[in-house]
């Protein structure tokens, strides 16, 4: 029965066909699958009664389909054009979309207390999941993929939808079960519903936490980098992954040199300065100044993940220095600039031998600079 079951639901070759922390990743997802389900069935119920009906739980899916066609596509449609942040930030992204699901099923638990206002408040809920939706399809593959450590992403992709088909239908019973006795009332529901939104919003941060992602995004480089400055040693996917902050991801990271990357180029430098700059970095694929205590990065169109490292270690040198008091600005630029240069070979082979994917630069929809080229 356990192989049976391992066939199923677990990848061929599981445990070593996969990287570290599936299993956990996969617990917290049961758990997560397991209560969303749940909270659809009350939600459902609830806007059953508020447009006037008493139905069984088993009626549910009724309403849920002629909203989906409405609000739900405009959310959909609005969500879409985030996918470059998505790709950037899967997890973070991730967390976002199950917050919005439950803010939509709360609105659709209380919809029985504003019966006059059913259209406004069922719509909005859905629009609310409609985004839901988007976010949370568009980050399945690139956290799925983090997982997959022998060409087996499809298998992989399976086996996790299989888990999740199982534990929504458990959930489902489970959520009929409370929907007919301790839910059968809005009070009970309104009880019900918050407990099982913290049981599901803390099962997709495990979940997530649990995630060893391997491309490079601003924050995983700067937390790279600053721990390459400190200890002369690389963190691997595995071991960055609790660290990560994934409800503040934009956040700035000192010891990295405080980098904000991919401002516009006109808000941040003057045409004479992205002259200088040129010059100074007249090899790289980035433009790189400090002012004050942070330093300011913009990358070319073509620029890969081993630039933003290349960057990102001008900018912690500069930043080091400065805090010495060998220099201020970007006067210590180029200093920094000779310090990368002699320590990046040995750096960046270290970064690909930790596991991590330098071929790009997931940087969402930031600003990049192109050159017109001279005829």
């Amino acid at each position: 029965m356990i192989d049976s079951f391992l066939n199923k639901f677990f990848p061929s070759g599981y445990p070593y066909s996969v990287n570290e922390g599936y299993l956990t990743y996969t617990k917290f997802r049961a758990l997560q699958h397991f209560s969303s389900a749940m909270l659809h069935v009350l939600s459902t119920q609830s806007l059953l009664f508020a447009a006037g009906l008493r139905p069984t739980p088993a009626q549910a899916t009724a309403v849920s389909w002629i909203l989906k066609d409405g609000m739900q596509h405009a959310g959909k449609l609005i969500c879409s054009s985030m996918g470059a942040r998505m790709d950037s930030e899967p997890k973070s992204w991730r967390i976002l979309a199950d917050v919005l699901y439950d803010f939509g099923t709360a609105l659709e638990v209380i919809s029985p207390l504003c019966p006059q206002l059913f259209l406004e408040v069922a719509g909005f809920g859905n629009f609310a999941k409609g985004m839901a939706v988007v976010a949370a399809r568009a980050t399945r593959l690139p956290i799925y993929s983090s997982f997959a450590k022998e060409g087996n992403l499809s298998d992989l992709f399976a086996k996790g939808e299989a888990i999740s088909t199982l534990f929504n239908v458990m959930g489902i019973g489970a959520g009929i079960g409370l929907a007919s006795t301790v839910c059968s009332t809005t009070q009970g529901k309104l009880i019900a519903g918050p407990l099982l939104s913290v049981v599901h919003i803390y099962g997709v941060l495990q979940e997530m936490r649990a995630t060893p992602v391997n491309t490079l995004n601003p924050q995983r480089t700067a937390m790279i980098v600053a721990d390459f400055i400190k200890s002369g040693k690389v963190s691997s996917p595995a071991e960055l992954r609790y660290r990560e902050d994934l409800l503040f991801p934009n956040r700035l990271i000192e010891e990295a040199g405080s980098v904000k990357i991919g401002q516009p180029v006109r808000r941040v430098f003057s045409p004479q300065c992205v002259k200088q700059l040129k010059a100074t970095f007249s090899k790289e694929k980035f433009l790189l100044s400090r002012k004050g205590s942070n330093a300011y990065m913009v990358l070319e169109q073509s620029a890969t993940g081993e630039d933003a490292l290349r960057g990102w270690l001008v900018a912690a040198f500069a930043s080091e220095m400065e805090r010495s008091g060998v220099g201020s600005g970007d006067t210590v630029l180029n200093e920094a600039y000779e310090r990368m240069e002699s320590v990046f070979p040995v750096f960046v082979a270290e970064v690909r031998s930790r596991g991590w994917y330098t071929d790009q630069f997931l940087d969402g929809n930031r600003s990049r600079i192109a050159y017109a080229k001279s005829r």
